[in-house]
């Protein structure tokens, strides 16, 4: 069987190591593992291709592959695959769903409190040998996480381990998933997106850990920033396209609430962009999901769901191409 492992981006952090290329080669000896490292390799290499090991599969690449019959996306979201001659085929797509939940969690949990207890005001106050003392004490009580009412938007494998988390804080966590239910671990209420308006301006905390599909484009536009309560801290580790940046700068000039924010419309985020600048912003560069080790955990995933694919046998993390997810 023909494997094309297509794993390359501008950005060092998402391409895929030598050695975990090397190391599909010597797990998987009895079939042919080539890899393209550029847009123009993978659509010169996909078209006798049986399977992609790959993060993105563009429109021209997948016109050109003759044989192909699944893809596993080494991420989660596979939102940039979903065109519709992909959708609309018989070639099966996977993805490595729950590799990076505990680390984005760790990470949402790390942004909310250095929000909450004010911490880029110490930085900030650290470079020029200021003790703020009183200036703390001016902006009023710092908040803490225990007893916080935290909106988890997206209850799968990363909203799941967010609810956890900040239950473990002592957070009251609500949940909004497509569909309402019980219960979850560490979630005291699970909610339908018709909710979504009642419940975000009685949180203190908003997490966006939905997947990106065509209805979740600007799933918190301004109507819904709007909403938010004055000291919201609202925090993105899905996708930067299921908020609208323009709206969310004016609403953090306002000075109303902060944001940590993970990913963007367009990354890299553009220098000029107003959300590098706005007051209550905490920027990190898309890097919530890496963690020591990574590679190996997608790359071994992928090889475990070849030999299911193999065996004709189920796979894992099979995504429904019509949700998106």
């Amino acid at each position: 069987m023909k494997i094309l492992v297509a794993i390359y981006s501008p950005f060092e952090a998402w391409c895929i190591p030598d050695d975990q290329v090397a190391w599909l080669r010597r797990e998987l000896p009895a079939h042919d593992v080539f890899q393209a490292r550029t847009d123009e390799e993978a659509l010169a290499r996909i078209g006798d291709a049986e399977v992609v090991f790959g993060a993105r599969v563009r429109p021209e690449q997948f016109a050109a592959a003759a044989r192909l019959r699944w893809i596993h996306s080494p991420a989660a979201g596979v939102g940039n695959m979903l065109f519709s001659a992909l959708v609309d085929s018989a070639v099966l797509l996977t993805n490595s769903r729950g590799i990076a939940s505990g680390p984005i969690a760790e990470h949402v949990i790390a942004v909310t409190l250095a929000l909450l207890r004010d911490l880029p005001l110490a930085w900030d106050r650290q470079r020029d040998g200021v003790w703020a003392q009183n200036e703390y004490h001016a902006r009023g009580a710092l908040p803490t996480l225990r007893g916080a009412r935290v909106l988890v938007v997206g209850l799968g494998s990363i909203g799941g381990a967010v609810a956890r988390l900040a239950a473990a804080f002592g957070a009251h966590v609500v949940g909004i998933r497509r569909t309402a239910g019980a219960p979850a671990p560490g979630v005291d209420a699970v909610h339908g997106p018709d909710r979504l308006h009642d419940e975000l301006p009685l949180a203190d905390v908003v997490v966006v850990a939905a997947p990106q599909t065509a209805a979740t484009a600007h799933l918190l536009g301004a109507r819904e920033l709007a909403l938010l309560k004055d000291g919201a801290v609202l925090v993105n580790v899905s996708r930067g396209k299921l908020l609208d940046e323009a709206a969310l700068a004016r609403e953090l000039e306002r000075g109303r609430i902060r944001a940590a924010l993970d990913v963007f419309e367009h990354e890299p985020l553009a220098a000029d962009s107003p959300l590098w600048r706005a007051p209550g912003a905490l920027i990190t560069p898309h890097v919530s999901g890496f963690f020591e080790g990574y590679w190996p955990a997608a790359t071994a995933m992928f090889a475990d769901n070849l030999r299911r694919f193999e065996a004709g046998a189920p796979l894992l993390n099979p995504v429904d191409k019509m949700a998106g997810y």
